[in-house]
């Protein structure tokens, strides 16, 4: 089975945005190094615990200081973004570093609907309606025919992603619903389910894209895999200790209270939850995969025989002890340690 990475790009609260760029950037190292196969990074604005802002920029770091793992996005979230713009980033990134880029789309704006608002102050942007075919643009765009545009002159308009492809990034669809799988097998696309993000729903959308899939140039068979929290150290106590912080934040934030950075593993012992926010770490512990690395492996290729993946994205949701170096991030970076013991990725 095959291990890749997820990464929101966390910020402590004993870190500040530099530090934790660093720390991630130390953690795709140690990640290429032990041989898992790709490493996205994801999109999100205006969080204080989520460093993730701008996928290509994060890429590209991290692509100039990695040396053979697959680096993308999990995803670029379209709607706030052009698809030209989205194209030509990526056949950039592409060319710096030739057959290791992914494109991971997504139809979710990845913030509230005031961020929405101001990302699009900069001109039109990409419609939440128009994602397929904003999807489907954005493949043209990227290949080496490019796309054709038809002025109201009657006349025919070039575009391209860049001047000559040598070659083009993977694109992938990500969703957590059914309309992201139906769309996926429609254009004969790769399709990723974020099971990390809610673990409902999962079995439905694997099985209708697959049933549904239509082969494409880019693809001529279903291609899937899934996401799965993770927290593993050297006892099960320790992982639980290292998860909590997370726990705490994931219940915040579904209990609609302010966020702020994540916490270090004594401020979460410290801390008292209401009846509701434990209710809601309660129900998301269940689907965390938490523990040593003996039952993590256990639990992660149970999970890839349940749902017939041969590849499995884990997002390491480990905090850190007080007193760590802020530019480090060790309790993740062990957790991806254990796993390819097991797993023997390398």
């Amino acid at each position: 089975m095959k291990l890749s990475v997820l990464d929101l790009i966390p910020v402590r609260s004993d870190q500040d945005t530099s530090q934790a760029l660093q720390a991630t950037i130390g953690l795709a190292k140690r990640a290429d190094e032990l041989g898992f196969h790709r490493y996205w990074v994801a999109e999100h604005h205006n969080m204080p615990s989520v460093a993730s802002t701008n996928p290509a920029v994060v890429i590209g770091i991290l692509a100039a200081n990695t040396q053979r793992i697959r680096v993308g996005s999990g995803g670029v979230m379209l709607p706030n973004h052009a698809p030209l713009v989205v194209a030509e980033q990526f056949a950039l990134l592409e060319a710096s570093a030739p057959g290791r880029i992914d494109l991971g789309l997504g139809r979710a704006p990845g913030s509230d609907p005031v961020i929405s608002a101001v990302l699009r102050q900069s001109g039109n942007v990409s419609d939440v309606d128009r994602f397929p075919n904003n999807v489907q643009d954005i493949v043209s765009l990227l290949g080496e025919e490019g796309a054709t545009v038809r002025l109201t002159s009657g006349d025919e308009y070039e575009l391209r992603g860049t001047p000559k492809a040598g070659s083009i990034p993977d694109v992938w669809l990500l969703g957590s619903s059914d309309y992201s799988a139906a769309l996926a097998a429609a254009l004969g696309l790769p399709y990723v389910f974020a099971h990390h993000f809610s673990g409902q729903g999962t079995a439905r959308a694997l099985e209708l894209y697959r049933t549904t899939f239509e082969a494409s140039p880019r693809l001529d068979a279903p291609r899937t895999f899934l996401t799965a929290n993770v927290v593993v150290a050297d006892t099960k106590e320790e992982a639980e200790a290292l998860a909590l912080p997370n726990l705490q934040q994931m219940a915040r934030l579904r209990a609609g209270k302010k966020l702020g950075p994540i916490a270090t593993v004594e401020e979460a012992a410290a801390d008292e939850l209401s009846s509701l926010e434990l209710e809601l770490l309660d129900q998301m512990r269940s689907a965390w995969i938490i523990g040593d690395a003996e039952s993590a492996a256990r639990q992660l290729t149970q999970l890839a025989e349940r749902f017939q993946v041969d590849e499995v994205m884990v997002s390491p949701v480990s905090s850190a002890y007080a007193g760590t170096d802020p530019s480090s991030a060790p309790a993740r970076i062990r957790s991806l340690e254990l796993l390819a013991e097991q797993f023997k990725t390398a």
